[in-house]
């Protein structure tokens, strides 16, 4: 995860969706609210339910003030509105197409790249590149100091499918859920999202205390999923020595 810290000025948008609900999603009239950060420990079974997490589209319009302005904290050119809207129409089609919760895939490209569909392409045992810093995946726009000034749609759905649906040699959220025990609970989803950033989870643990990896990132996470928004996290659980 790339830490968010640069400040921006919170401008949100309403926006109305037609699109198919996912699971556990109300229909209900969306709009933008502030949401502050909630603290989260322990191994997932007590946090929030599905039926507490915002909407996309709240989630959505919570996002954009750091959306339009997160790819500052890479030095690169912002994302233009039509980049933007490129994210959303990859999310909505990568969700249909393997039944990954919409919201989770919104969260976790907040959480990796801030939405900066220019994040660099991180490289340790494996690179990681584009919007959600999959494992091993080809699509980016920022790859080795090769940066593409307008990021084409293909490019974006294909950074978003890689980090849902995994790659050829990496899992991705569909593959994650499934290990957790399935998309239908909250926890699941949880657990998932400290499966997606230190690639492993003893079952039953703290999931702000992992082996390696970043401790806040499920608390982040689950307060993205209520609609919390903000450019950078207050958490401050250490992380792994």
């Amino acid at each position: 995860m790339f830490p968010l810290v640069f400040l921006v000025a919170l401008v949100m948008a309403l926006t109305v969706s037609a699109r198919p609900l996912a699971f556990g999603e109300k229909n209900q009239t969306h709009a933008t609210r502030s949401v502050g950060y909630q603290m989260f420990t322990g191994d997932g079974s007590n946090w929030p339910a599905m039926s507490s997490w915002a909407s996309f589209e709240t989630m959505w319009a919570n996002n954009q003030a750091v959306m339009g302005t997160s790819c500052t904290q890479f030095g690169q050119n912002n994302n233009s509105p039509g980049e933007i809207e490129h994210i959303r129409n990859a999310i909505h089609h990568t969700a249909a197409s393997s039944g990954v919760d919409r919201r989770l895939i919104l969260a976790i490209i907040m959480q990796e790249s801030g939405g900066c569909v220019r994040a660099p392409t991180t490289v340790g045992s494996h690179a990681n590149p584009g919007l959600m810093q999959d494992h091993d995946g080809v699509h980016s726009c920022n790859n080795g100091g090769v940066v593409q000034y307008s990021c084409p749609a293909y490019t974006i759905y294909g950074m978003v499918q890689e980090g849902t649906q995994g790659t050829a040699t990496g899992d991705g959220l569909q593959q994650l859920l499934a290990q957790a025990g399935g998309g239908h609970t909250a926890h699941a989803h949880y657990i998932a999202a400290r499966l997606y950033n230190s690639g492993s989870y003893q079952w039953g643990t703290d999931l702000g205390a992992p082996q390696w990896g970043t401790s806040c990132y499920a608390s982040d996470v689950v307060n993205r999923l209520l609609g919390w928004g903000a450019p950078a996290s207050p958490c401050t659980l250490p992380n792994p020595r």
